[in-house]
């Protein structure tokens, strides 16, 4: 990505465009590339892209948890000087602004969801083995997609190199620990943030009835589907996520 990677203190994130501020939080595996298409189409229609780094592998263990991602995001949001921003976020980055909507929901104008972890326990991707084999790595990682072409090996061997991390392989399983303590099926029907939910119609991770259900339980959404899609929308048909995406948007007055 040849965009600048800004470091302020204990942030460091991608600023694109100008306008109405949009932040993006990644997922578990999910790196700021995940996200070229956005970054690419949303500034020249008047809005600032903002993918802060979440400090995933960095917290305490104590601290990695959803509950603390969260409140990195609302410290990032007064650190850049935002009264009101849209969040957008991919499986655990989708789990991270639910739970930002239920803390502070006057700092959201609107909230975008896709893949979404926050209602079970699958959303996290399931385990990884201590010891990885590579190819069984690289099985789970082209399942996460319709189409296996999209887990190219530079993302395989990314996911390879995490895995086999100790330190962050401890991580990655006190954040699947806490997306289970984190269930916000009770808090769903209380949290009145609008919010558009794109989901994969092949989604194995967070399958449809996941989306279905983030439907059902929150109070203002909007469901789209996108055919032949995983569980990465913006990755795998990033114009048609765009497109859906910009209208909503548009029709909402954001």
């Amino acid at each position: 990505m040849a965009h600048k990677i800004n470091k302020e203190g204990k942030f460091t994130y991608l600023d694109i465009g100008e306008g109405t501020p949009v932040i993006i939080l990644h997922g578990l595996m999910g790196g700021l590339s995940n996200f070229d298409g956005i970054i690419n189409f949303f500034p020249e229609k008047g809005y600032r892209i903002l993918i802060p780094e979440l400090p995933i592998y960095k917290m305490s263990l104590i601290k990695t948890n959803v509950k603390s991602f969260a409140k990195y995001v609302s410290e990032f949001i007064d650190h850049m000087g935002f009264n009101k921003i849209i969040l957008l976020g991919n499986s655990l980055g989708g789990h991270i602004g639910l739970y930002c909507s239920k803390s502070f929901p006057k700092k959201l104008t609107a909230l975008i969801i896709t893949g979404s972890s926050g209602l079970y326990e699958s959303a996290m991707g399931g385990s990884f083995p201590k010891r990885g084999d590579y190819n069984y790595i690289k099985q789970k990682a082209e399942d996460v997609f319709y189409d296996p072409a999209i887990a190219t090996k530079e993302i395989v061997d990314e996911v390879f190199a995490s895995i086999n991390d100790r330190n962050k392989l401890i991580r990655t399983l006190a954040i699947a620990k806490s997306a289970i303590r984190h269930n916000m099926s009770k808090d769903l029907p209380h949290m009145p943030t609008p919010t558009c939910i794109i989901w994969g119609k092949n989604d194995t991770v967070t399958s449809p009835d996941v989306a279905i259900e983030f439907h059902d339980l929150l109070p203002d959404s909007d469901l789209f589907w996108i055919d032949k899609c995983g569980h990465a929308p913006m990755m795998e048909h990033p114009d048609e996520f765009n497109k859906i995406l910009f209208a909503w948007l548009q029709k909402r007055e954001f």
